[in-house]
Order: C-alpha cells, then sequence, then structure tokens
C-alpha cells in the first residue's frame, strides 16, 4: 500500500482529500501578531479580508523536516509499504526540498519525492492523479511514470490584479510594482515544468482575452481547473468564455488560492489549470 503526502499549497478540495486519503502537511503563514497553520487555523476567506490591512504584509514558512520525517514515519508504521510525497515546484518554494531532507532521513527505497514543478491545483491534480493511481494498487514506479507525463502536460496560467503584492513578496523590484501601478498593468503568470511565463494585460477585459488566447494556444484539452484569490465574480466570467470555447471539457475544481499562495499574489488573482490531451 503506497500512500501519499502533499503539502497545503496544492488546493484540492477537502472532500477529495478524504476519498483518496492524501495527507497534508500545513505550511505557515506568519502575521506580525500570529503564525496560522495554512487551511487548519485560518479560513481563505478570513486571510484575504484581513491581507490588504496588514502592513508589513504576512509571510510563509515550510514545515519543519521534523514534521515531514513523523508522518513519514507514522504512515509506514500504519502499514503503508512506501510513501510518495509530491509537492510545489522547487523554484517558487522551499517545501520539496525540506520534504527531500525527511525522506533521505527516513531512507529512500521507502519514501520518494516528486518536484510537481507547478502550483495550486496544478500540484493538486497531479496528487489526485497518484492517489488514486496507488488506491488502485499501482507500483511506486507506474505512478511516477504517470505523474510525471501528467506534470508535462499540466498548465497553470493566472491574471493577478496588481503587481503590489509580488513587490512586497519580493518576488518584483519596487520600481516595476509602483511604474506597473501607474499604468495599470495586470500581471499574467504562466507555470509549466518548474518554469515561469510573465507577460501583461491592461484591463480586466485584456486579461480575460489574453488568458482564453492562450488556452486556445494549448490544443485539445483533457480538463480544466479554475483557481482565484477571492474573486469568484471574475471566475464566473472566465468560466462563461471557456463554455464558448471549449462547452464539453470538464471543469473538475473551482479552488479559492491558498493563502500561503495568495499573501505574494494578493486578492483578485483569476485563472486556470489545464491539462492537454
Amino acid at each position: 500500500m503506497i500512500k501519499i503526502v502533499t503539502d497545503s499549497t496544492c488546493d484540492l478540495p477537502q472532500e477529495v482529500i478524504e476519498k483518496l486519503q492524501i495527507s497534508v502537511v500545513p505550511c505557515y503563514i506568519n502575521f506580525p501578531d500570529k503564525s496560522y497553520l495554512d487551511g487548519v487555523e485560518l479560513s481563505r476567506k478570513e486571510f484575504y479580508e484581513m491581507l490588504p490591512n496588514y502592513n508589513p504584509p504576512p509571510t510563509t514558512s515550510a514545515p519543519a523536516i521534523g514534521t515531514f520525517a513523523k508522518l513519514y514515519k507514522e504512515l509506514l508504521d500504519g502499514g503503508a509499504t512506501q510513501v510518495l510525497s509530491i509537492h510545489i515546484s522547487s523554484v517558487l518554494s522551499g517545501i520539496h526540498n525540506v520534504a527531500f531532507l525527511a525522506a533521505e532521513a527516513i531512507g529512500d527505497q521507502l519514501v520518494k519525492t516528486f518536484d510537481g514543478g507547478q502550483l495550486s491545483l496544478g500540484t493538486g491534480l497531479i496528487v489526485e492523479a497518484a492517489a488514486k493511481a496507488a488506491k488502485e494498487g499501482k507500483s511506486l514506479d507506474e505512478i511516477l511514470l504517470l505523474i510525471q507525463d501528467l506534470a508535462k502536460r499540466t498548465y497553470t496560467f493566472a491574471a493577478a490584479n496588481t503587481l503590489i503584492y509580488l513587490q512586497r513578496s519580493g518576488r518584483v523590484s519596487q520600481a516595476k510594482a509602483v511604474l506597473g501601478s501607474l499604468l495599470q498593468i495586470k500581471p499574467i503568470l504562466g507555470m509549466n515544468q518548474g518554469k515561469i511565463t510573465t507577460t501583461a494585460a491592461r484591463s480586466f477585459s485584456g486579461s480575460i482575452s489574453h488568458l482564453m488566447n492562450t488556452l486556445k494556444s494549448l490544443g485539445p484539452l483533457e480538463k480544466i481547473s479554475l483557481v482565484h484569490t477571492n474573486a469568484p465574480d471574475k471566475i464566473d466570467h472566465l468560466l462563461e468564455e471557456i463554455r464558448k470555447y471549449q462547452p464539453d471539457v470538464p471543469v473538475d475544481f473551482r479552488m479559492d488560492v491558498t493563502p500561503v499562495l495568495g499573501s505574494h499574489l494578493g486578492p483578485g488573482v483569476f485563472g486556470f489549470v489545464a491539462v492537454t490531451k
């Protein structure tokens, strides 16, 4: 029996996590006055309502090596033959490296880690596929082949409302953030196999057009999921446009992005995760 582990940036719905018996290790959201366990001690709605009022902004941190090691040992002692730990791209976070060091301490024959090269539901869809395959009794090698292929075909694109939060978190320079604010630039971020792309639009309608053109350029799609940071109206609009173009492609999930990622992106972000055929 192979058990699947991930972190709280995966953005999978709780019912999927429970049904597939996925173990989720929470990250930390650190406000000046208190730290919270992501997804455990602070709801997404509460976080996005608090976010604009905090200066300095909240920071985020990965779980400790010991937290991962303890979970791996518990799963193995509980009957798991092996553990596969799947995480957000190492380009964006140190979480995979922490998990790797914990796995190394347990033994690489028992615990393997996988860098999904993704974020949010881009990681989540890889985790879900691995957990389904594990439940079907597939071997670790079979699961790894499956998710390596899936990771290549998974694309995340999202339009942000402002550059300010990316500047606050050190992702862009202050000069760029101020210029972007003056010009009303809406940054559009893309992710596939650990590679980040950045473009920009000048308006909400421009962001929608850019996202739709990007979606069309990907070719035939297997499925789509939607992601946002407290922006359900924007997701409604995007879904309308997607349905005009791809009426029959399944839309699996529609998720508010974890605060661990949202603290760097800010409220008002919206986009999609697409898996190509």
